[in-house]
């Protein structure tokens, strides 16, 4: 074999070796200390790309929790709030059967007046001074449709409107499109326009007798049940053609839109929306109820329950809401769990295997140290000729 000095192969590919090795000890190092197997792209380019997809979804998710549990407080605020309502409303029909009996004097009134107008007042008062986060919550709370404006509703017994649900729609006049034999409704609000096939959903045209379906735009974040005839709960049928130039018309109120959903579509939105519960207000109506005479007092009964009865109405959607949320909740922690754990999977460090692989290579680099200056050795020894 021919000794050579000026290039020791030997001791160069020794050289590599160790420098790679030393490589290998500087990554086991860098993913045993950040405990991650991915730092950089140059790790692991396709799994970089998927985690950090995982890493917005787990983000978005922790925060969607977070809303909905924000969402569920801000409502049982209120919800406190109405049960004090509701049992000053049950006070106040006491006072109205009370008052209602000819074994009262007019004096007697008086008295029972003095204290309906006192507990009036603290409706009144519990009304405005219920707030969340500064935002009074029982005067008038989320977007809602206008009854009065929205031709679905006051046609309903021609349009075969049933019902028409909000989800985060924007404030503003709603038209609707609609061809007789497309089997296609079109709305839209001069800005975004959805059209939708309904033609699963319809019986030669119409709905079917006795049904109910729901044409849903989710873009707009509004749903509209359509009813067949003999439906319950509805004045009218549906047949195609019956909504074309009808309009909803949504008034805008303080707020009550809460993001539970990781994109921008109105169906990862629930609105909430709490009317004006004042005694004034369209609820519960108590600005024309009166005490002062035996027969005032036989009329106020039927006015306190309809305005107990549409109370508990809006109790009820509260509560709803509120099931609603807490089935959000339970569905966000368990879908974050398991992104977490797929995420996990492709960018977390196995420690046993690292710790494996660390002392493999440091193993390597000692053994590859020694044989380049054993490699060196070689050349050395040519001085032994001179």
């Amino acid at each position: 074999m021919a000794l050579r000095v000026n290039s020791n192969i030997k001791a160069i590919n020794a050289q590599r070796i160790v420098k790679r090795n030393l490589g290998s000890v500087g990554r086991e190092l860098e993913r045993l200390s950040s405990g991650l197997r991915v730092n950089r792209a140059a790790d692991d380019a396709s799994g970089l790309a998927i985690s950090e997809g995982m890493r917005g979804e787990i983000s978005g998710l922790s925060q969607n929790v977070q809303n909905a549990e924000h969402a569920t407080n801000l409502i049982q605020v209120a919800e406190g709030s109405l049960q004090e309502v509701s049992n000053i409303l049950i006070r106040m029909r006491e006072l109205a059967v009370q008052s209602s009996s000819s074994t009262l004097n007019n004096n007697n009134r008086e008295a029972i007046v003095a204290e309906f107008a006192s507990l009036r007042t603290e409706i009144d008062r519990i009304a405005e001074s219920t707030t969340y986060n500064k935002q009074s919550l029982l005067v008038g709370f989320g977007n809602r449709v206008s009854d009065s404006l929205s031709t679905t509703v006051t046609a309903s017994n021609t349009s075969g409107v049933k019902g028409v649900l909000l989800s985060s729609a924007d404030a503003g006049t709603y038209t609707f499109e609609d061809t007789a034999g497309d089997s296609r409704l079109t709305l839209g609000n001069g800005t975004v326009t959805q059209t939708i096939n309904v033609a699963m959903k319809l019986d030669s045209g119409s709905v079917a007798t006795g049904a109910t379906v729901v044409a849903n735009f989710d873009r707009l974040g509004i749903q509209v049940s359509l009813a067949g005839s003999g439906a319950s709960n509805a004045t009218g049928s549906y047949a195609e053609g019956d909504l074309n130039g009808q309009s909803i018309v949504i008034e805008e109120s303080t707020g009550g839109v809460f993001q539970v959903g990781p994109t921008d579509r109105a169906v990862n939105r629930i609105e909430v929306g709490i009317r004006d519960l004042r005694s004034t207000g369209d609820i519960l109506n108590l600005d024309e109820v009166s005490m002062e005479t035996q027969g005032s007092a036989r009329q106020a009964l039927s006015q306190i329950d309809s305005a107990i009865a549409r109370l508990s109405n809006e109790r009820g959607q509260l509560g709803a809401a509120q099931n609603r949320l807490s089935y959000t909740i339970a569905y966000s922690e368990n879908e974050l769990e398991n992104i977490q754990a797929s995420e996990a999977t492709i960018r977390d460090a196995d420690v046993a295997n690292e710790i494996t692989a660390l002392s493999r290579a440091q193993i390597l680099v000692q053994s590859s140290t020694a044989m380049l200056a054993q490699a060196n050795v070689s050349a050395v020894s040519a001085l032994s000729l001179l």
